[in-house]
């Protein structure tokens, strides 16, 4: 009787492991079709100063004067110190820098959306930037903890094409959809701006509010209308593979890499092309213009082949 018990034990056990390999093999997805769209994750890295030392001195400076940047930034009142601090240090290194608020503010001057929700309050600042850029072909969107440096985001895209369609910066997972995170900063190419509003149009595959039971994040909406519009998150890092656009500030950067690199603090923590750093506080952001801007340290790899100016006449450090 044991011994019948012990089979039928046995049998269950084999059984209960057979069928959950074929659950498992059914879950996967063989066909050429999913191997393709499973994937559109690319890698987006700056040129090499070899690569530089091929072309003209023409070409470098025809570049160089190509590459301009509209700089998106979401504000609001309650951020008011974080927002002057942005006005007040790297936005000044922005060719067109326009901030974006949700209500009006007598301190500051700002674009008023007169929009509560965050997503739609986002796609009607990418609206008016589309409309209103003029000559500027690339388009970066931060928030207000955001610290960038436009300089090294110039060199990152400095050989791309615009009318190609870029969605860059860091580049993360969530289940199926692979988005650009907003805390680290968002680069997107006229190209992609301009097939985004096509999508904005089609309010089945890209509403303008959030219809589900929970609100999705703006990035992940941004990801999924770009994605219907055939643009998919590319990810900006350097040639060690260390990514450019960083969601932490430098601090804890630092101190994460102690823990981890205690050997070698500097290598193991912050890339020297870094475009930007994030949950900055407005003290670290003055503390950033004055290491970046006014200390000017030596090490950055493209110094001797090209150097980008400030737009003329502006109040830049």
């Amino acid at each position: 009787m044991l011994s019948d018990g012990c089979s039928f034990m046995k049998g269950m056990l084999l059984g209960g492991v057979f069928c959950l390999v074929l659950s498992l093999l059914g879950s996967f997805n063989f066909s050429p079709e999913s191997s393709t769209e499973d994937h559109h994750h690319h890698h987006v890295y700056a040129p090499t100063k070899d690569e530089l030392k091929h072309l003209s001195d023409s070409r470098v400076e025809e570049l160089k004067n190509q590459v301009r940047v509209y700089c998106i930034i979401m504000v609001q009142p309650k951020t008011l110190v974080y927002w002057a601090t942005v006005l007040d240090t790297w936005s000044k290194h922005c060719d067109n820098a326009v901030f974006y608020t949700s209500e009006s503010s007598k301190a500051l001057e700002a674009v008023d959306l007169n929009e509560k929700d965050d997503w739609a309050r986002l796609r009607k600042a990418l609206i008016h930037a589309y409309e209103n850029a003029g000559d500027l072909r690339w388009f970066f969107v931060a928030q207000p903890t955001t610290f960038a440096i436009i300089e090294n985001l110039k060199y990152l895209i400095l050989a791309k094409d615009p009318n190609e369609p870029f969605y860059l910066g860091n580049a993360v997972k969530s289940g199926e959809l692979e988005y650009v995170e907003y805390s680290s900063g968002i680069v997107l190419s006229y190209e992609a701006l301009k097939r985004l509003m096509t999508m904005f149009k089609d309010e089945s595959q890209c509403p303008e509010r959030t219809h589900t039971l929970w609100t999705m994040g703006e990035d992940k909406q941004l990801a999924l209308c770009l994605k219907y519009a055939g643009v998919f998150a590319e990810n900006g890092e350097d040639r060690h593979g260390k990514g450019l656009f960083n969601k932490q500030n430098v601090v804890s950067m630092v101190k994460q890499s102690m823990q981890d690199n205690p050997t070698d603090v500097v290598e193991g923590c912050c890339p020297d092309m870094a475009v930007t750093y994030g949950e900055m506080s407005p003290n670290q952001m003055h503390v950033m213009m004055f290491g970046v801007y006014r200390l000017r340290p030596y090490g950055h790899d493209f110094h001797d082949w090209i150097t980008f100016y400030p737009p003329k006449d502006s109040d830049n450090d």
